[in-house]
């Protein structure tokens, strides 16, 4: 069931410059502001409790989440609204991308990717083109510093898991989208920590591509992630 996520560049990424910084609190104040649409009670809102997750994690100031939930409720007025916004492409050797963004000018956004797919080997294609070569999951991603893999993969499956994925350092777990609270909160009660928690995009068919096409591949990630608007991207690449 492997695939591949990439969020805002942290995942992959541990030392950040203080400008890397910058940019990844700034992606994450806009995700934690489209959740709290939705509510500014984390306790009432799962999404946004999961957006708030990821700012901690990253350790943002909680000054500066508190700020984004006030913008995405309406008591914090700066001028700017977002809307996230699913772009699909081709990278590299035909490797399907679906690419997600949070964004206060479409247009802007539109022309700024589909520019830096063409000038990296990519190319970006109609809505519907590459969405069905994908399924929507929830994706939790679990320590195994007090379980054993086998121990954990468990306690995944009793909890209602689809599916499970053991890594080096973790498991990843995936569920129905519309379970992923309730495994998430019953692993929890396990005793078992979560690293991260998430709805995201499992590929159902997979490409493998020469080491030519990886390398160009791996660098058009690199410039994606690092658009200020991008939040996540998901691809089909064979692990």
């Amino acid at each position: 069931m492997s695939g591949h996520s990439h969020w805002a560049g942290i995942r992959h990424k541990k030392a950040l410059t203080d400008t890397k910084r910058s940019s990844v609190f700034t992606k994450l104040g806009n995700m934690v502001s489209i959740a709290a649409r939705h509510g500014g009670d984390p306790n009432m809102n799962f999404r946004l409790r999961l957006a708030i997750d990821q700012a901690r994690a990253a350790n943002m100031p909680k000054d500066r989440i508190e700020k984004a939930i006030k913008k995405g409720t309406g008591e914090l007025k700066d001028g700017t609204d977002f809307e996230e916004l699913i772009y699909e492409a081709y990278g590299p050797g035909q490797v399907a991308l679906l690419i997600g963004t949070a964004t206060d000018n479409r247009n802007r956004t539109f022309g700024e990717i589909r520019t830096l797919l063409t000038k990296n080997g990519g190319k970006i294609v109609p809505e519907g083109s590459v969405s069905f070569l994908f399924r929507e999951v929830g994706e939790i991603e679990l320590s195994l510093d007090k379980h054993s893999v086998d121990e954990a993969e468990m306690l995944a499956i009793e909890s209602g898991a689809e599916d499970v994925e053991p890594t080096p350092d973790s498991l990843f777990v995936y569920t129905k989208p519309e379970d992923l609270q309730a495994v998430k909160e019953s692993l929890e009660k396990e005793g078992l920590r979560v690293i991260s928690a998430t709805l995201s995009r499992l590929p159902l068919q997979k490409a493998t591509l020469s080491q030519e096409n990886i390398e160009m591949f791996e660098r058009l990630l690199e410039i994606l992630e690092d658009h200020q608007d991008v939040q996540m991207i998901w691809d089909n690449l064979e692990a």
